[in-house]
């Protein structure tokens, strides 16, 4: 069993069943699932960015990455539906779990001028995005192999119902968030 995994079992899950009275552990938030993005708004002239964009998608989640593509058409963007604009990782279970904890642990304190995550990137259903804007905050990206420095998103989709039950299991779990109260226009914040 991954670490934090154990981790949510033995200390996560009591504290947010005390913290939000919830007398079922199955309604209990958890982490559903994680989702890695990048978007390569280059790739329309250059297909080889979007190509090393998924190699090193590969290597920092360690699942093959699946393209994406765009959904309409825009013609100030010469962007065509179909092109390949992207790609994109999901991870659940065991993976997810060692996904989350190496990001919290290893790369996030790797991040320059660092001051906290913020806490107004939730969707208002549970959901929290973060985004990266190097990929060379992760270990496994050799520096001098780079194509092109690009960001991502890292977006995590929780089974809370609301924003505050999302924050709270981040929270413990052991995101470093900028302020130490729920986002903003939740309940029990003053």
């Amino acid at each position: 069993m991954a670490r934090l995994k154990d981790y949510y079992y033995k200390v996560v899950q009591p504290k947010l069943i005390e913290e939000f009275g919830i007398k079922n552990k199955h309604d209990v938030p958890k982490l559903e699932k994680v989702i890695v993005n990048v978007g390569m708004g280059s790739a329309i002239q250059n297909p080889k960015h979007l190509e090393s964009a998924q190699e090193e998608l590969r290597q920092i989640t360690g699942q093959h990455a699946v393209i994406t593509k765009a959904r309409k058409s825009i013609s100030n963007f010469k962007l065509r539906q179909g092109m390949k604009i992207g790609c994109r990782v999901t991870m659940r279970g065991e993976q997810m779990w060692e996904f989350v904890d190496r990001l919290i642990s290893i790369v996030i304190p790797r991040i320059r001028d660092f001051r906290g995550l913020p806490t107004k990137s939730f969707d208002g259903r549970g959901n929290y995005t973060l985004g990266v804007k190097e990929q060379v905050i992760f270990p496994e990206i050799d520096y001098d192999k780079i194509e092109k420095i690009h960001g991502l998103d890292i977006t995590f989709v929780t089974t809370g119902r609301k924003d505050d039950q999302a924050f709270a299991l981040l929270r413990e779990l052991g995101m470093p968030f900028r302020l130490a109260s729920p986002p903003a226009g939740q309940a029990g914040q003053k």
